[in-house]
């Protein structure tokens, strides 16, 4: 069973934002090739959309694991659940 974004509501406010700050990073950087700015400028902001990127996959991640996936597996034994949130934890390190 696939769950998309629509699906996890809870999720979808949370990664926008970084989702955006990617987007306004990635005009800025048109713009300054488009105006000849210095190479270290450029790779600066590209610096800062590879960060907003990594950031916005991980809060997605993360918000699948503890709210989508978490109401798939709602009904497995506690002892289970241990390893469920042994990788919630690790997720947190992505």
């Amino acid at each position: 069973m696939r769950v998309n974004a629509r699906q996890c509501a809870s999720g979808r406010g949370h990664y926008r934002p970084k989702g955006l700050r990617a987007e306004g990073h990635l005009r800025s950087i048109t713009a300054m090739l488009e105006a000849g700015r210095p190479c270290v400028d450029i790779a600066q902001q590209l610096f800062a959309v590879e960060k907003a990127v990594c950031q916005a996959k991980r809060i997605l991640i993360q918000d699948h694991i503890d709210h989508c996936l978490e109401d798939s597996v709602q009904a497995i034994a506690s002892g289970q659940r241990d390893a469920l949130e042994t990788f919630k934890q690790i997720t947190k390190y992505l």
